[in-house]
């Protein structure tokens, strides 16, 4: 199974936040939201997982 990458860079913020997460999707996209939530003040709701899920990509392994 694919990892999933959530990066916080590719999200407008005010406060320039770098952080990635990666992990199952299923992992990443609760991780991510709790994350928006608390730190960027953002509300849990359809939208914003929608939102986020759409912005995972699979983790690129380095050989």
């Amino acid at each position: 199974m694919t990892r999933k990458v959530a990066d916080c860079r590719r999200f407008p913020s005010e406060t320039g936040c770098t952080l990635t997460i990666s992990g199952q999707e299923e992992e990443v996209l609760q991780a991510a939201t709790e994350h928006a939530v608390s730190v960027h003040g953002h509300t849990d709701t359809a939208e914003l997982r929608e939102q986020i899920h759409s912005m995972l990509e699979d983790e690129k392994v380095s050989t």
